[in-house]
């Protein structure tokens, strides 16, 4: 037989069973970041049922849900309740250098991952600045001052 005694656990289980905060969804634990031109999302989420798991998009708001269900029988007396069923929900507001259109969502070993590739008008570009008699006149003017000299601007994303 298993025993285990942590108090601050059987507390937090006490006050769940007595407020009823088992019927609020939990949020998931998520990594997310940039690499190349996509933005990646890793949702933790081991031992769904996938046909419950639902990524939608609204606007710029992604809502991640899913549900567990409960593995032990109704009547079953629990020792140790640490996995219990319950359901998941997680919005996310992106920013609009993101192609929503193009997200791609997998599914594997408990991890959902979700692929945005960044926007074509989110990406890093290179402007020439150019000084001189091929340049318009109101840029024309600015640069003519003696000792100017092309700058080339790089936008990075930050």
């Amino acid at each position: 037989m298993l025993l285990r005694f942590d108090p601050f656990h059987d507390l937090n289980q006490l006050a769940g069973e007595i407020l009823g905060s088992r019927r609020v969804p939990r949020t998931m634990p998520m990594d997310c970041y940039r690499h190349g031109d996509a933005l990646y999302l890793h949702f933790e989420l081991p031992g769904i049922d996938v046909e419950t798991l639902e990524v939608t998009q609204e606007g710029n708001t992604l809502t991640v849900r899913a549900v567990r269900d409960a593995t032990a029988p109704e009547d079953a007396t629990f020792l140790i309740d640490e996995r219990p069923g319950t359901s998941y929900a997680r919005q996310l507001i992106v920013g609009d250098g993101l192609s929503l259109d193009a997200i791609a969502a997998n599914y594997q070993d408990g991890v959902l991952t979700l692929t945005i590739p960044v926007a074509e008008q989110a990406q890093p570009r290179r402007i020439d600045v150019g000084t001189g008699k091929d340049t318009t006149r109101d840029h024309h003017e600015a640069n003519d001052r003696p000792g100017t000299r092309p700058v080339r601007l790089v936008r990075t994303a930050g």
